[in-house]
């Protein structure tokens, strides 16, 4: 079992990632205490991740929890987000992620509400996050159905999904990636939309760029 020093330098991390993310507007309100945050010891096999229901701006360390992948409350004082169920969905049917983002960022989020999957359209998006950033659909947040949802959606191998009507879900093999990939997720999110509101023809990439862009993902 992790010594406790052990759980505190996972707590940090995640404590320092969601105040990041808060402050740059990635949750919707800085306010607010939507979106959630975990990372997960596999050696270990629990769950560091974000409570449910405080604002972010009032989260302390000993605020973060420690859960099992059963949900059961290992560390902590404050519920486990809403949605830890859908982190430990996420990383039982995915071996290479170690850390999931939720997010409820503004153009994934307009692309949610219009049911809209992003294409290949840049390079180092392409490489980084994967072929098509698809749309999981609609449950109701915290539900079992919304986990069936995410869990039948992450087979495409991709590091970012658009949750209809809802928000987005960014991973990465640890929470530096993860918060990167919503970045890029945003950056694409926001191009996508705004050349769809020209009415011009939108230029994806070449299918053998992708095969290559994916190749290469793959051996590194």
């Amino acid at each position: 079992v992790c010594e406790m020093a052990d759980y505190e330098a996972f707590k940090n991390e995640v404590l320092s990632s969601a105040r990041w993310l808060c402050d740059n507007g990635f949750f919707g309100a800085k306010l607010g205490s939507g979106g959630n945050v975990s990372l997960y010891m596999r050696a270990e096999n629990l769950i560091v991740i974000t409570p449910s229901r405080k604002p972010y701006h009032k989260l302390s360390i000993n605020d973060i929890c420690v859960i099992d992948p059963q949900l059961n409350l290992i560390e902590g004082h404050l519920p486990p987000s809403m949605e830890s169920a859908m982190h430990a969905g996420v990383y039982k049917s995915r071996s290479d992620v170690k850390a999931v983002v939720h997010t409820h960022q503004m153009f994934a989020s307009v692309l949610a509400v219009i049911k809209q999957p992003i294409p290949a359209l840049f390079d180092e998006i392409t490489y980084e996050i994967g072929a098509e950033v698809a749309v999981i659909p609609y449950a109701l947040s915290g539900s079992a159905a919304l986990v069936d949802n995410v869990v039948s959606g992450l087979q495409n191998g991709c590091r970012c999904y658009i949750i209809q009507n809802h928000g987005a879900l960014c991973l990465g093999a640890d929470l530096a990636e993860a918060m990167h990939n919503a970045e890029l997720l945003e950056k694409t999110a926001q191009a996508y939309f705004y050349a769809l509101c020209s009415g011009r023809e939108i230029s994806r990439l070449p299918d053998d760029a992708v095969q290559r862009l994916l190749s290469m993902r793959k051996q590194s």
